[in-house]
C-alpha cells in the first residue's frame, strides 16, 4: 500500500505537531479544523515551530518552505478525498470519533486507511462505526508528537496485516520507532505509566511518604530527571486522572484513582513539590512503584498486548527510563521481581493479580529474554535489524553474540538465499557502545575486537549475499559492519564516516582493511584520518556504497534486488561470492584457478540442469538449491 497524501482532523497541540511530522518527511498533507479561526492558530502554530527549528539550527530555511509548501489548511472534510491516510486527532470522545469516521467512510476512496491518535478509548469501538474496520488502526504519538520517537501502531483484531505493515513502514520513514500493539485498554506504554503514576498518589493517601519523598524515591529508582507528582504538574493532573479512571472501567479496581488523585483533580491545582525528603521512606516508596510496574508490564505482555522488546522500548523511548521494566527485573533478579509484586498485591486485597508469565519466569530462575537484534525470514529473504534504536543501535557485546547467533541462523537456513541488514530508528549502526569499551580493560578490548572481527568475518564468508540497507548514520562500528556486506544501498538521508581518531583509536574489525580495498588507499587513509562524517552522495561517489536512494524507496529497493538475486541459482551465487572474494586474498592465477574448479563443479548440479532447460524453453527456472 503505497501511502502518498495523507490528511490529518484537528489541528491542535497533536494534530498540528502530527501534520508537521509527515510534511516534513516529504508527504503531501492536509489538514483540518472545523472553523476559519482553529484552522489559522494551529498553522501558526506549526509555522512557529519550523522556525524555531530553523533559529536552532536543527533545519534548513530550504526545508523549512519544503515543508510548508507541502502543507495545506482546510474546514471542508471533502477536501480528503484524495488522501491514502487520515489520522483522526481530535478531543476523546468516543461518539465524536465515530461520527467522524462514519463522514469520512463517505468522502474518502474505499482503499483510504483510518487511523486515530487516541490515548486511551479503544480502536475497536471506532472501527465498528465505519464501513471499513479491517482498515482502521490507531497511531499513538506521544507529546510532544514532533520530538518523541516512540509511536504505538495499534492494531485490533479485524485490521489487515497489509494495513498494520504499511504503517509500521510510514513510521520508520517519517523518523518514529514504532511498536506495534494490540487494541487493549492503555495499549503498552499507558498500560504500566498510568499506574505508576496513581501508585504514586495512592502512597500519598496512605501516609507513606511525602510528594517530594515519593519523586526523589521514584528519581533514583528509575534513573529519571522528574518524578511522578512532578511529571503531572508538567502534563496535566486531568490526564492522570481520566487515563485511570478509563483503566479502572475496563480493567478492574486496581486501577481506580486514589482519593488523593481525584481531590487534586477536583481542585484544580497542582501538587506542591516543597518540602524535606524522608530518606527512611524511600527504599519502601521504590518497592511500591517497581512492583506495580513489574505486575502490569508482565500482565500485558502475558496477554499479548505487546512484546516484552517492544514494552521496555516504549519505556525509553516514550517515556525517556533509563532502562524498561523487563529490563530492570532482569537487573534487580526476576525471583525478587516477583517478590515486589506478591507483596504490592497482598496489600491490594485481590484487586491486583499477580501475571502467571512472571510466576513462571521466576520458577525457571531464568531472566528474561530481550533481544537487540531482530531477525524475520519472509520466503527466501531474511531481515536482520539492529534494534537498540533508544542507543542509536551501539554494538555492544551483547549486540555482537545475537548479531553472529542470527548470522549463524540464515546461514543454516536452506530457505533462506539473501539477507538484508539493516538498523531500527534514525541510525543504521552509530558505532560501538562507547561507555562499554572504556570499562573494559586491555584483555577485555583484545577479545571484544577479535569477536567482533569474527562476527564480521561470518558475514563475508558466508556463502549467501548479504545487503546492507544503510538507512541512517553508519559510523566506526556500524561502517565496519556495512562494509563487510556484499551491496550498500544507503538512503539519501544516511551518513558514513570512521570517527575513532576523535576518540584516541582507529577502526579495529576490519575499516582499515576493508576500506582500502574497496575505495583505495588514498581515499581510506582520508576517512580515517580526519574522522570526517560524509553524505551518501559522496559515499556513492567514492565507491563506498553501491546506490543511493530516497528514504521511501529504501527497502523497496532492497527487497525487490533480494528477491531478483534469491529467484537465481542459490549454488551459482554462493559459489560466486566466494570466488569474487578470494581476489582479495589471493594472486590471480590463484583466483583464476578457483573459478575454474567452482564453474566445474557447478555445471554438476540440479539447478544448472533447470537453468539452462529453461533458457531454452524460454520459462522462468524455478531453482532448489541443490
Amino acid at each position: 500500500m503505497k501511502i502518498k497524501r495523507i490528511g490529518v482532523v484537528g489541528c491542535g497541540l497533536m494534530g498540528s505537531g502530527i501534520a508537521q511530522i509527515y510534511a516534513q518527511a516529504g508527504y503531501e498533507t492536509i489538514v483540518r479544523e472545523p472553523t476559519q479561526e482553529l484552522l489559522d492558530k494551529g498553522l501558526e502554530r506549526i509555522s512557529a515551530f519550523l522556525d524555531k527549528g530553523v533559529a536552532k539550527r536543527k533545519m534548513t530555511q530550504a526545508k523549512r518552505n519544503e515543508t510548508w509548501a507541502r502543507l495545506t489548511g482546510t474546514t471542508d472534510l471533502a477536501d480528503f478525498a484524495g488522501c491514502d491516510l487520515v489520522v483522526e486527532a481530535i478531543f476523546e470522545n468516543l461518539k465524536a470519533k465515530q461520527d467522524l469516521f462514519a463522514e469520512l467512510d463517505e468522502v474518502c476512496k474505499p482503499g483510504t486507511i483510518f487511523a486515530s491518535n487516541t490515548s486511551s478509548l479503544l480502536l475497536a469501538d471506532m472501527a465498528s462505526a465505519t464501513k471499513r474496520p479491517e482498515r482502521l488502526a490507531g497511531l499513538h504519538f506521544f507529546y510532544p508528537s514532533v520530538i518523541n520517537q516512540l509511536l504505538e501502531v495499534v492494531v485490533t483484531e479485524g485490521t489487515f496485516p497489509e494495513v498494520a505493515d504499511s504503517l509500521m513502514e510510514l513510521s520508520r520513514l517519517v523518523g518514529k520507532i514504532p511498536i506495534k500493539v494490540k487494541d487493549a485498554p492503555g495499549f503498552a506504554v499507558n498500560r504500566f505509566f498510568v499506574p505508576w503514576l496513581n501508585e504514586a498518589t495512592r502512597m500519598l493517601d496512605e501516609g507513606v511518604a511525602s510528594v517530594i519523598t515519593i519523586d526523589q524515591a521514584a528519581m533514583e529508582a528509575f534513573s529519571i530527571s522528574m518524578g511522578p507528582f512532578a511529571l503531572m504538574n508538567a502534563t496535566g493532573i486531568p490526564i492522570a486522572y481520566h487515563s485511570s479512571s478509563f483503566l479502572a472501567r475496563n480493567l478492574g479496581p486496581f486501577y481506580e484513582p486514589s482519593e488523593a488523585l481525584r481531590r487534586q483533580f477536583e481542585a484544580g491545582e497542582q501538587w506542591d513539590l516543597e518540602g524535606e525528603i524522608d530518606e527512611q521512606a524511600k527504599e519502601l516508596v521504590k518497592d511500591r512503584l517497581l512492583g506495580v510496574v513489574f505486575g502490569v508490564a508482565a500482565q500485558l505482555v502475558g496477554e499479548g498486548v505487546a512484546t516484552a522488546e517492544d514494552t521496555d522500548l516504549g519505556a525509553t523511548v516514550g517515556l525517556r527510563w533509563a532502562k524498561g521494566p523487563f529490563a530492570m527485573m532482569n537487573e534487580v533478579g526476576v525471583e525478587r521481581a516477583l517478590a515486589l509484586v506478591e507483596t504490592l498485591a497482598a496489600q491490594c486485597r485481590g484487586t491486583l493479580t499477580v501475571p502467571e508469565l512472571l510466576r513462571e519466569q521466576a520458577t525457571r530462575g531464568e531472566p528474561w529474554t530481550l533481544r537487540d537484534v531482530k531477525l524475520e525470514v519472509e520466503g527466501h529473504i531474511a531481515i536482520i535489524t539492529m534494534n537498540r534504536p533508544q542507543a542509536m543501535n551501539a554494538l555492544n557485546t551483547k549486540v555482537w553474540a545475537e548479531l553472529k547467533e542470527a548470522i549463524a541462523q540464515v546461514r543454516d537456513d536452506e530457505a533462506v538465499r539473501v539477507i538484508l541488514i539493516t538498523g531500527a530508528g534514525n541510525a543504521f549502526v552509530a558505532g560501538a557502545d562507547i561507555r562499554e569499551m572504556q570499562a573494559k580493560n586491555l584483555v577485555e578490548i583484545r577479545e571484544f575486537t577479535y569477536f567482533g572481527q569474527s562476527v564480521l568475518k561470518d558475514i563475508e564468508t558466508m556463502e549467501k549475499p548479504v545487503i546492507a540497507v544503510i538507512n541512517g548514520f553508519a559510523l566506526g562500528g556500524g561502517l565496519e559492519l556495512a562494509l563487510a556486506c556484499d551491496i550498500r544501498l544507503a538512503s539519501s538521508e544516511a551518513r558514513m564516516g570512521f570517527p575513532e581518531v576523535g576518540l584516541g583509536i582507529f577502526p579495529g574489525v576490519g575499516g582499515t582493511q576493508r576500506s582500502t580495498r574497496l575505495i583505495g588507499k588514498g581515499r581510506a587513509c582520508e576517512l580515517i584520518f580526519t574522522g570526517d562524517m560524509i553524505s551518501a552522495e559522496e559515499a556513492e561517489r567514492i565507491g563506498l556504497v553501491n546506490r543511493v536512494v530516497p528514504p521511501k524507496e529504501l527497502m523497496t529497493t532492497a527487497r525487490a534486488m533480494a528477491e531478483k538475486i534469491a529467484s537465481r541459482a542459490p549454488l551459482a551465487v554462493g559459489r560466486a561470492k566466494t570466488a569474487i572474494n578470494k581476489t582479495l586474498e589471493a594472486n590471480l592465477d590463484a583466483g583464476l584457478a578457483f573459478e575454474v574448479e567452482s564453474v566445474c563443479l557447478l555445471f554438476n548440479t540440479e539447478d544448472k540442469e533447470e537453468g539452462m532447460a529453461a533458457f531454452v524453453e524460454r520459462r522462468k527456472p524455478e531453482f532448489k538449491g541443490s
